[in-house]
């Protein structure tokens, strides 16, 4: 079966994780597009870079990077616009609701840690039905955000355990390095946007999981501490 780990909770990363946000990232992006007469761009050209949020945004539906002088006007417009529609067509991904059930069944704990901000992050949890979450850390809750260790610590301090007795799954290059930096187990989510990191595989994640579901069978639960 390979390696199995025995935690007392699983910690996830949101964008692209647990939940299918690209579809309300791409229709905030689209929007300043037909402001400007462009055509909108299919949201399956933009969900690959959904997990870097406005910066991923910007540069793939505009062409925009932090070097333009209007970068960050652009970034506020985009803001406003996401703000605006944030919980539309945004879903979690098939399985994560029973894998969430299943650790709550287990008697294990579960959080979310994202860099989304707060304002963002609440109410994009309340629209999928995870305001009964734990634990929420977002972007803005430490004065760092990931690929420092700072927020998956944060939780690990609200969940009482030692970072040891977590993993965390995400679907980024920068999680799992957040991962390591706290001495935390990590889990790669295939399924997910897999970011700008390249090939998952050389992410050197603890583990790669191909479907949320199969997160559960890498959990050793008899040889929790």
């Amino acid at each position: 079966m390979g390696r199995r780990f025995a935690v007392r909770a699983v910690l996830f990363d949101l964008d692209g994780t647990l939940a299918d946000t690209a579809p309300d990232l791409g229709g905030a992006v689209n929007r300043m597009r037909a402001r400007r007469g462009l055509a909108p761009l299919p949201i399956e050209q933009l969900r690959p870079v959904a997990s870097s949020g406005a910066r991923g945004m910007l540069a793939a539906g505009l062409g925009k990077t932090p070097a333009d002088a209007d970068y960050d006007a652009l970034r506020e417009e985009f803001l406003a616009e996401y703000a605006s529609a944030l919980d539309v067509h945004s879903r979690l991904f098939d399985g994560v609701a029973e894998l969430l059930d299943d650790l709550q069944r287990l008697g294990l704990g579960w959080g979310i840690v994202t860099n989304k901000v707060m304002r963002f992050t609440a109410p994009v949890v309340a629209g999928l039905g995870l305001a009964q979450a734990p634990v929420v850390v977002a972007g803005d809750t430490t004065p760092h955000a990931k690929p420092h260790p700072a927020p998956l610590l944060a939780a690990c301090e609200r969940l009482a355990l030692a970072p040891a007795q977590c993993l965390y799954v995400g679907d980024d290059l920068r999680d799992i390095e957040a991962a390591r930096a706290a001495g935390m187990a990590s889990v790669a989510a295939a399924w997910g946007y897999l970011g700008e990191g390249g090939d998952v595989r050389q992410w050197r994640a603890d583990a790669i999981a191909e479907h949320p579901r199969s997160v559960l069978a890498l959990l050793d639960v008899a040889g929790a501490s």
